[in-house]
């Protein structure tokens, strides 16, 4: 029986260690140029890949201004682009050591042909109103050679934008009784009120919790992680309790808006789908437990002519599309409504 052994390549490979010199010297120069060839292709590649993200992300929101900003796939599209690209980006001013703000303008994007391997990033904006605070560094009153007196001739003047990070606090509240020395009566003032009767929750941890959960979308297991950083073991059940009871406190100031800006003889309106969660769905079979919802907006904005009544939106939410939900929504209101053609807004503004 005959075995055949192919082989390729093998008298090259002999032929190249062959052809290898011996000085160590030179084979570390080589070795050196090599790996600075390396790393200027994987610079090289890096870049490319900033760059196709920068695209995909530019040509999303191109597609987000042509088919209209209600359209929630491109916008999840949008921030999933702009999280990649922002892993490509880290890295890269990780390694970086030039200064990442500099200059006041944003600098604008350059053709793809002549565009730069790193992108120079603008100048943070901050508000006027922001909180500023003022420290001199001063040299003293005495020159440091000749002890003469120094005199002030000017200053070099810079800044730093820094964080004051949140911080959990205990407030005691001490009410203090007295009597009097002469009839004896005792004095001690009331207890103050507090949002919620019976907690411990102040309205800035309140309003903290709201914010957070509403609007920056943080789940409250991550806030029971984030206030067990600042010393404070909040239960998730607590947190939950805290944000209804927060939002019944809420509820006055929620009618007074709506009233105010439902009672405007100038209405936008407009509806959007929006997923749910609905377990009994799961729980007999019917898909992954999500149902579709609905949530109309009507908004109240003067600004183009000047108006006096300040911007506005009321939201609703809906299980459904029903006409009915927006006669309920429009009862009180008369005047003009700017919305599309959905039957239901014309059938409630016959009524």
């Amino acid at each position: 029986m005959w075995i055949l052994v192919l082989t390729y390549g093998s008298q090259d490979h002999v032929k190249r260690e062959q052809n290898l010199p011996d000085d160590p010297a030179f084979l570390k120069a080589t070795i050196a140029a090599s790996q600075a060839e390396n790393a200027k292709m994987s610079a090289t590649l890096q870049a490319h890949d900033q760059l196709i993200g920068e695209l995909r992300l530019r040509i999303a929101k191109l597609k987000k201004q042509v088919f209209g900003k209600s359209s929630e796939k491109i916008e999840r599209e949008i921030q999933q682009l702009e999280l990649a690209l922002e892993d490509l980006l880290i890295p890269a001013a990780e390694n970086s050591t030039k200064p990442l703000d500099e200059g006041d303008a944003a600098v604008p994007a350059a053709p793809v042909a002549s565009r730069p391997e790193k992108t120079m990033c603008r100048r943070p904006r901050v508000s006027e109103k922001a909180a500023r605070e003022r420290k001199e560094l001063d040299p003293g009153t005495c020159c440091p050679d000749c002890g003469g007196e120094l005199r002030l001739v000017g200053e070099d003047a810079s800044e730093i934008l820094d964080m004051i990070a949140a911080q959990m606090k205990v407030i005691e509240v001490a009410r203090l009784k007295k009597s009097c020395r002469c009839c004896e009566k005792m004095v001690q003032l009331p207890a103050p009120s507090r949002p919620i009767p019976g907690s411990m929750a102040g309205a800035g941890l309140l309003a903290y919790i709201l914010v957070s959960k509403f609007d920056d979308h943080l789940p409250l297991y991550r806030l029971n992680e984030i206030f067990a950083r600042m010393g404070a073991d909040i239960p998730d059940s607590t947190l939950v309790d805290w944000c209804g009871r927060a939002m019944q406190v809420l509820q006055p100031l929620i009618e007074r808006i709506e009233t105010a800006i439902m009672g405007s003889d100038l209405l936008h309106a407009g509806d959007t789908p929006i997923r749910v969660l609905d377990r009994s769905r799961r729980d007999k079979g019917l898909g992954k437990g999500v149902r579709k919802g609905r949530i109309w907006t009507y908004v109240r904005d003067q600004r183009p002519w000047a108006g006096a009544a300040p911007p506005g939106a009321v939201y609703y939410f809906a299980p459904d599309w029903k006409e009915e939900h927006v006669h309920h929504h429009l009862r009180q209101t008369s005047g003009i409504l700017q919305a599309d053609g959905y039957k239901g807004y014309v059938a409630a503004l016959q009524m």
